[in-house]
C-alpha cells in the first residue's frame, strides 16, 4: 500500500468531499437533490458555487447558496464572451487538491472544460464525480468514476424556491 493509498483511499462513509458547481451549467432548483446524492459517497465538507455573482439572473442561486451555506466566491468576466469562471473553479480544485483537507471531489457542470480536472484528479488517486445534464459531452462523464444526471435526480418536479 502507498502513501498515496492511506491519504486518499477512504470508503465513502469518511470520505471528506469538496462540491464544486459551475452555476452557469445547472439549475438552481436542483441543489437539494444534489447535495443529497453527492452526500451517498461521503460529506460535502466544502460548498463552493462559482459565478459572476454581479449577473441579475443569479438570484435563485444566491437564495439556495444561503440556505444550503455555500461560499459564492465571485468572478468576473475579463472579456466578453470568454467565462472567467470556468478558470477560476480550476485553480481553486488544484490548491483543494494539494491541501490534505479532503479525500475527494464532486463538480457539478455539464462542460467539457473540466475534463481535464476530472483526469488530473483521478490520476493523483482521489474520487471525482461528476453531476450534470444529459447533455455533458462523453470526455467529462468518463473522467469521472461517476456521473449521475440531474434529471433523474427527481421523478417529480423540484418546488421552486422562494425567498422567505
Amino acid at each position: 500500500m502507498s502513501v498515496c493509498d492511506v491519504l486518499y483511499r477512504t470508503d465513502s462513509t469518511s470520505r471528506k468531499l469538496a462540491m464544486l458547481i459551475d452555476g452557469d451549467n445547472v439549475e438552481a432548483r436542483l441543489l437539494d437533490k444534489i447535495l443529497e446524492e453527492a452526500s451517498k459517497h461521503g460529506a460535502v465538507t466544502i460548498r463552493r458555487i462559482y459565478e459572476n455573482w454581479t449577473n441579475s439572473q443569479m438570484s435563485q442561486w444566491r437564495i439556495v447558496a444561503n440556505k444550503y451555506a455555500f461560499q459564492t466566491p465571485n468572478q468576473l468576466n475579463y472579456t466578453k464572451g470568454k467565462n472567467a469562471t470556468d478558470t477560476f473553479l480550476i485553480i481553486d480544485a488544484m490548491d483543494m487538491l494539494h491541501s490534505g483537507h479532503i479525500d475527494g471531489f464532486c463538480i457539478v457542470s455539464s462542460d467539457s472544460d473540466f475534463t481535464g480536472l476530472a483526469k488530473r484528479i483521478r490520476e493523483q488517486g482521489m474520487f471525482v464525480m461528476g453531476m450534470g445534464k444529459e447533455t455533458t459531452p462523453e470526455s467529462f462523464r468518463n473522467a469521472c468514476e461517476i456521473f449521475t444526471y440531474v434529471e433523474i435526480l427527481t421523478d417529480q418536479p423540484p418546488i421552486v424556491v422562494t425567498e422567505e
